[in-house]
Order: structure tokens, then sequence, then C-alpha cells
């Protein structure tokens, strides 16, 4: 068993697989997340999406920014915009990903900033990138997953049958581990403090097959005057954000790029019409906590996804 973990895209990864001539891939695997990085994160000036979303209209964009991109506008288009990676200037507005959040934010501003937005108007011709002044691309709610997909299936190309990849809590898996078991992914309960005595909401056994969570338990801020809880997840048809009872989704999907971005469309769609989406999307199954009124927790688990689940 070779085992390659570390600090990437803003968290930890952690990555196991099972190769005869013992190979490690650690310099390969790091080699991939600086290129994606390269590619897509907003936290780099240099970076192809930083170039774009400045308006640099003569930047060819990778291989890497156009699959991300175009799964993006699939996405966008299938939940009427649900998902929209254009929605950056919404997150900046509120302050989510700052150290000050925003509580003075007013319909007017929410209005003009929502001009900003709208994955509508994204052009893409061949390998170029266009997008109006002062919108910006941001592919934080699924590069991760797609990074997973990356690094899995680049173990794949090099003979690597049995793997498990995950990186920021998104997962893939294939094959058994060292001991000749399915894979076992543990998901933390929706607490804002992991309890390491009762850390797991549930395990389960994943092959062939990606999870990924999204939930808004450890990012939101309480308005002190209503008391009213306001996730770090927005909702781009509001420009606010989402405000529904559930804490927390987890999607299986046959990739993590999909896991990823389904997830967050079920924390911007709420409880009941995320359990419409999962009856209405073959391939695709969810686990997904709530609250109810009196803030206890209640859980809706698909029927696939229950056949994961051992513990």
């Amino acid at each position: 068993m070779v085992e390659n973990s570390g600090y990437a895209q803003g968290s930890t990864y952690h990555i196991k697989y099972l190769t005869s001539e013992a190979r490690n891939f650690g310099d390969e695997i790091d080699t991939l997340f600086k290129q994606i990085d390269a590619s897509m994160s907003t936290y780099i000036p240099s970076s192809l999406i930083s170039q774009v979303n400045k308006g640099d209209t003569t930047v060819q964009v990778d291989a890497y920014f156009l699959t991300v991109l175009k799964r993006s506008m699939e996405i966008a288009k299938e939940t009427q915009g649900a998902f929209d990676p254009t929605v950056g200037p919404l997150v900046k507005l509120w302050g989510f990903g700052y150290d000050k959040i925003r509580t003075d934010v007013t319909e007017t501003m929410i209005a003009k900033t929502m001009g900003k937005t709208g994955f509508e108007n994204i052009t893409i011709q061949e390998d170029e990138v266009t997008i109006p002044a002062g919108f910006n691309i941001d592919f934080n709610a699924i590069a991760q997953g797609y990074t997973v997909d990356v690094i899995s299936e680049y173990l794949e190309e090099h003979g690597i049958r049995s793997y498990m990849v995950e990186v920021g809590g998104e997962v893939r898996t294939r094959g058994t581990n060292q001991d000749g078991n399915i894979w076992k992914i543990g998901v933390d309960k929706p607490t804002e403090q992991i309890n390491a005595q009762d850390r797991f909401q549930f395990i389960l056994e994943l092959n062939n097959a990606a999870l990924a969570t999204s939930g808004n338990y450890r990012k939101f801020w309480v308005d002190k005057e209503t008391g009213i809880k306001y996730a770090h997840t927005i909702d781009p048809k509001t420009g606010q954000p989402a405000r529904n009872k559930l804490l927390s989704a987890s999607i299986v999907a046959d990739n993590a790029m999909d896991a990823d971005g389904y997830a967050t469309v079920c924390m911007v769609k709420g409880l009941e019409a995320c359990k419409e989406f999962l009856a209405a999307k073959p391939g695709l199954e969810g686990y997904l906590v709530y609250a109810d009124e009196d803030g206890s927790w209640g859980e809706y688990i698909t029927q696939g996804f229950r056949e994961f689940i051992v513990n």
C-alpha cells in the first residue's frame, strides 16, 4: 500500500493505492495539483481563471478548464440555475470566504450584484472563454471533485486498479484496500465541532464510485437580531444565502465532479426539492440530514444509498 497525503487547494488530501511494484506517484500527483491550480485557482493571480476574470480575451484555456466549465454549464442548465459558476460576486458581497461577514447587505446591493451574474453570459469559442465586465467564474463548488477524478484516472492509466483518492472530503474509490476489503468511508456528523468518540454520521463501503458532501453546519453566520442562520451556500436565483432545513447533502455518483456539483445543487434546492431531484435523476444517490422545527435532526436516505451503508 502506497500513501500520499498533504495540503492542496486550501485543504488536505489523502491518497492510497495498491501497486505490485510499490511505485510511488507522489511527485506526479503533486504536479497534477499544480497544473489544476494554474488553470482554475482564483487565489493565483496568474492562473487561467484569474486572467479570464480580469477580462483578458487573449487567454487560451486548457483542457482542465474547459472540462469543468462545460460540465458546470450543463449542470447549471439542468438545474435552472441552482448551480452557477458565476455566483462569485454574490459570495463576495455577503463576505463568505473572508474574515468579516457582511450584515448590511440590502436588496439594492443584491440586485446590483445579480446584474453581474448568470451562467448564460459565458461565451465559449473553442479554447477561448469570455465574460462581461464585472463577472467572475468560480469553480469552488466543483473543482475539488474534478481534481479527485483527474488523480483517479491518472492512477488507472498507470495500471492501478485499487485506490482511494480523497481531496477536501471528496472521495473516489476503486477495488479494495490492502486487506482485500472494499474501501470504507466515514462522513462526519453535521455538527459545528467534531466529537472524536462519536464522529461519523454514517460509514459506507464505496467501490467504483465517488462521494461528495456539502453542508452548512460549519460555514454560516447568525443574525444577532433575528436569529436567522445564513448559510455559506448562495442561491444564485435570489442572490441570498440559501435558507432551508438541510444541514448536509451527501451524494454518490459515478464520478467525483458530478457528486461535488450535485451536492451543492441539493444545498441550494433544499430538502423537498432535492428529494424530488434525486428521485428523477438516475445514477445519483443521496443521504440528506435536515433540522426539524424543534431543532432535532431528521434523515432522508435514498434506497440506493442505503445499500452502501455499513454502519
